[in-house]
């Protein structure tokens, strides 16, 4: 029997200039995805290349994690922006990332949006679609990677590619969207390894007590939480002894 598939992801490249963040060697080691800062919320060209690399060398997919250009709030905090602007936005980002990594031999294998911006899109079907469809239009046919909501099922309905996923070291409000933190903090890899069980399997416990479905591909871990390797470490070992086998998450189409 065929063991069911979860792919597990993490944000990555999102040191900047002298300024690091992160452990992306040690985080690669237990992850099968990882979304690269494209220099708004975080990162820059050099940054860029060199979590390429990393990602590259140690078999990891590589994905773009674009995000509103906000680097003192860390693309944490919403901005207001047209459908037009934010489309704009992510091609650009996406676009500056994808040239850096096929210089490196590596094509990206899906599109994932950061922090405020994944929380506007998850929220917003109009703006998803109209991300989505941006994309294709610019050449990118590349999966959004997001959280399991109606928004991801209208960019599904629209024939746009889609990898359901959510992080599991982050709560979840009744929507079954992650309830972002401002500044993350250290948190049990253990706890946060039955979570990502749980999540895997299909179902999410919400802030208020409820039991949600959460039908993900792929969960998340931070790479910015002073514990991120631990946390990802733990939530390997999890998965693996639950019976999932790690790899790259194949898009809804």
């Amino acid at each position: 029997m065929t063991p069911p598939q979860i792919d597990v992801n993490a944000d990555a490249g999102e040191s900047f200039g002298r300024w690091l963040l992160g452990d992306e060697v040690g985080l690669f080691g237990f992850v099968s995805s990882a979304n690269i800062a494209c220099g708004h919320h975080a990162g820059d060209p050099a940054t860029m290349r060199a979590a390429v690399q990393a990602a590259r060398d140690a078999g990891v997919a590589v994905g773009a994690h674009p995000g509103y250009d906000d680097k003192v709030g860390f693309g944490r905090r919403a901005i207001a922006m047209s459908i037009e602007e934010t489309v704009d936005s992510v091609v650009y980002q996406v676009g500056a990332l994808a040239a850096i990594a096929a210089s490196e031999g590596v094509s990206l294998r899906h599109v994932k949006p950061h922090g405020a911006l994944m929380g506007a899109i998850c929220r917003h079907a109009e703006l998803a679609v109209g991300v989505a469809a941006g994309l294709g239009s610019a050449g990118f046919e590349l999966p959004l990677m997001m959280a399991p909501t109606a928004a991801l099922t209208a960019v599904r309905t629209a024939g746009h590619p889609v990898i359901p996923e959510n992080a599991v070291d982050l709560d979840f409000d009744d929507d079954g969207i992650n309830i972002i933190e401002p500044r993350p903090a250290a948190k049990d890899p253990d706890r946060v390894a039955e979570t990502a069980v749980t999540v895997a399997g299909g179902r999410a416990m919400t802030v208020s007590g409820r039991s949600i479905e959460m039908p993900v591909r792929s969960v998340c871990v931070h790479g910015d939480r002073p514990n991120a390797v631990p946390i990802a470490a733990a939530v390997s070992r999890a998965l693996t002894a639950a019976g999932f086998e790690i790899r790259p998450a194949a898009p809804w189409v």
